[in-house]
């Protein structure tokens, strides 16, 4: 049995490391990102992260007492801010069906770095429920939203979320998110060759000249249930090559630094696109990203196969003072680039490697 005494010494044999704003991983990079899943359930059903064959009507989730409390998510934050993070990021399943968000936004607003500037808060959602949150979720200090769409053709977006929702209700979500002024808003679209990548330079054209930053992402080997093939990948530069023959693009400089997306405008001042290239140019070199399951398991890679246990550090009873010391020793210990290293494993051994689902640690 797991004494007490083992829980709060989290992270094995590494360094004892207290909160110092300076934390930094093996690889010397540092912790500024956490994103927090906050319910493991999602209203959709999209096939490269919940699939309904797996995610059915008797998937067993995680209960309510089993869900990390709004308190015990900013114990974490606040302990993770002392560390060094600067942003949180709130994420699932889908955050908005977990009830009282915006109580916990609310929560997370009054916290602040070590130099007392206030965090960002972002939050990514399918935009199912935007339209009616956006107004509250801005009031209650949400900073932006990124909302994922993979298609603006309606059947076929019924049919990726495989539930029927209607494309058109997520678009009336954005523009409420707008209207909110939980910009820049930024929209997500994974691209699966085969399924929607004919949608490229459609999604592009409509987008260009709005106030949302499109965003294609390769399509990863997140988990083990999406049944995940290299064919099925188009590259970000293919993606560029299409997009750059009818409106020509040039490159752009990093937002911020350990930023996943490379950055292009159009040439013509219609605005930019972003492109997360998991697959064919990894960024795990300044990858500065933690993850923070919904039952409280912190992860220092989205392709990890196991996470370090806060929940039970924080119901034993540890002080803040503890919670940072085990979190240090976990970060501090931290050697993580699976993506660097996916191109030298056989298909096999990707396949043998048991991979956290997305929808339990977020994107």
């Amino acid at each position: 049995m797991t004494t007490t005494e083992e829980r709060r010494g989290a992270g094995g044999g590494a360094r004892r490391l207290p909160a110092t704003g300076a934390l930094a991983d093996r690889l010397g990079r540092p912790m500024r990102d956490l994103r927090i899943s906050i319910t493991d359930r999602c209203n959709f059903r999209c096939v490269y992260c919940m699939p309904k064959a797996v995610f059915g009507r008797d998937y067993a989730f995680l209960d309510r007492d089993e869900l990390l409390s709004f308190e015990e998510i900013t114990r974490i934050a606040r302990v993770a801010a002392a560390h060094g993070v600067e942003k949180l990021r709130l994420t699932g399943g889908e955050p908005l069906l977990r009830r009282g968000v915006e109580e916990l936004i609310a929560m997370l607003a009054e916290l602040r770095t070590p130099d007392g500037r206030p965090l960002e808060i972002a939050l990514t959602t399918n935009g199912a429920a935007l339209a009616v949150k956006a107004a509250s979720l801005a009031q209650a200090g949400l900073t932006r939203v990124t909302v994922s769409l993979d298609s603006l053709d309606d059947e076929r977006f019924q049919a990726m979320n495989d539930v029927r929702f209607p494309v058109e209700r997520v678009l009336a979500g954005i523009d409420a998110a707008h209207e909110a002024r939980l910009g820049p808003i930024k929209l997500n679209m994974v691209v699966k060759r085969g399924l929607n990548d004919d949608e490229i330079v459609p999604m592009a054209r409509h987008f260009k000249g709005t106030p949302y930053t499109l965003r294609f992402i390769e399509y990863m080997d997140v988990g083990t249930s999406n049944g995940w093939s290299l064919d099925e990948v188009v590259p970000s530069a293919e993606i560029v090559e299409r997009i750059g023959a009818e409106m020509p693009l040039e490159p752009l400089g990093e937002a911020a630094p350990g930023e996943t997306a490379s950055r292009w405008r159009y040439v013509d001042g219609g605005g930019e696109i972003g492109l997360i290239s998991s697959v064919t140019n990894a960024f795990c070199g300044t990858c500065n990203r933690a993850r923070v399951s919904t039952e409280g398991k912190l992860f220092t890679c989205l392709f990890a196969t196991e996470g370090h246990d806060l929940r039970a550090l924080l119901r034993d009873g540890a002080s803040d003072d503890e919670l940072a010391v085990a979190m240090g020793g976990i970060w501090g210990a931290r050697a993580d680039r699976y993506s660097e290293v996916r191109a030298t494993l056989t298909p096999e051994l990707r396949a043998a490697r048991q991979k956290i689902e997305m929808s339990y640690i977020g994107g």
